[in-house]
């Protein structure tokens, strides 16, 4: 008998639980027969947690993430808690510290059901991912200081936190494209010479891996102009932030992207890459597909079950080539609709496979 794959479910706020009861839904569908048996434990995590229990974070939280094999997380936080002692985002800068996450990954794909939704002109194939140190830099360096006469952040790295990320990056080059490129402000920043220097270093042991650099300034206007050039965009915290949303918006909706972040040991977490958007929570018509794909690359990369994450994302096309998609891409349906009708498709698929299939 196979083990049963655990997995903390952190349904967050506003929308998040409307598209997190989405995922859980395709997920039942698509491991249905398909000798994957887990079991789901939901703990409060964020503005949730933080009404039940005072903080974002919970011992009982933390603790039921380390003992799975994954976190799926949707989105927290919103005006509810703004004047809160400690915001939900809190929480998460947390919980990715606990974890030891220092790496996120943002895939950018524009399909051909997708070409249609994307504000630039695309002529080539876009399929590049986002390799974004996550547990350092800006965001977490110190001193911090804010005063009335002015304001200090830090931006610090080690050689060590470096090294770890760009391994990340060039392993996953070496399972797509053989290309990773490294965006920095060498020409101002300490921190990005020290990464140029260290990241050429480890570049050196993938000789496979075509290897160069952007400034971020200039990557800011490549990922609009010439995103089909790339295949693995590897960078530290601040710049991965903005560029990955950026680069997002190319595809024609936040609402259809995931995330996963990773560190070197314990469970991996999955989430979308859009906030918890309080104006339409409870209006039904939220977009669960970057919630469902989180599910997909969840199976994926800690299950490795790329036959069920395929099976997920070909459902997902086909809806999306159907028009069968919320507002926020120009349709009608509902958030059910949609869910409903990927799980649909999901098992048309597997009637046909196993009609086709039958000896």
């Amino acid at each position: 008998m196979m083990d049963k794959k655990k997995i903390a479910v952190l349904k967050g706020d506003y929308i998040g639980p409307e598209i997190m009861n989405a995922g859980l839904e395709v997920l039942k569908a698509a491991t249905e027969n398909q000798n994957f048996d887990y079991e789901i434990n939901s703990v409060p995590f964020g503005g949730e947690a933080i009404d039940s229990e005072g903080v974002p974070l919970p011992d009982r939280t933390l603790q039921a993430c380390k003992n799975s094999d994954a976190v799926l997380l949707s989105a927290i936080g919103g005006p509810k808690w703004d004047n809160a002692a400690k915001r939900p985002e809190a929480g998460l800068l947390e919980i990715r510290k606990k974890l030891n996450l220092f790496s996120n990954i943002r895939p950018t794909q524009i399909s051909e059901a997708m070409q249609d939704y994307s504000p630039i002109k695309i002529e080539h194939e876009v399929n590049f991912v986002i390799v974004r140190e996550l547990t350092s830099g800006i965001y977490f360096g110190t001193p911090r200081t804010k005063s009335a006469a002015g304001a200090v952040d830090t931006m610090s790295y080690s050689t060590g936190e470096i090294e770890r990320v760009a391994k990340v990056a060039f392993d996953m080059a070496m399972r797509r494209n053989k290309h990773v490129t490294l965006v920095d402000k060498a020409n101002v920043l300490a921190t990005s010479k020290l990464w140029r220097e260290v990241v050429g270093r480890i570049a050196d042991s993938y000789l496979k891996v075509e290897f160069d650099c952007s400034y971020v300034d200039a990557m800011a206007m490549k990922v609009i102009s010439e995103p089909e050039k790339f295949d693995v965009i590897l960078t530290e915290n601040l710049f991965g932030d903005i560029l990955s949303d950026e680069a997002a918006e190319i595809t024609g909706s936040l609402g259809t992207i995931p995330s996963m972040s990773v560190g070197e040991n314990g469970p991996a977490l999955y989430e979308p890459i859009h906030g918890s958007a309080p104006d339409i929570a409870g209006l039904g018509i939220a977009n669960p597909i970057s919630m469902i794909k989180s599910v997909a690359m969840m199976l994926e990369n800690s299950f490795d079950r790329g036959d069920l994450a395929t099976r997920i994302n070909n459902a997902i096309e086909v809806a999306i080539n159907k028009k069968v998609v919320t507002p926020d891409l120009g349709g009608k349906s509902t958030t059910t609709e949609v869910t409903s009708e990927i799980i649909n498709n999901i098992r048309e698929s597997s009637d046909n496979y196993a009609t086709n299939n039958v000896r």
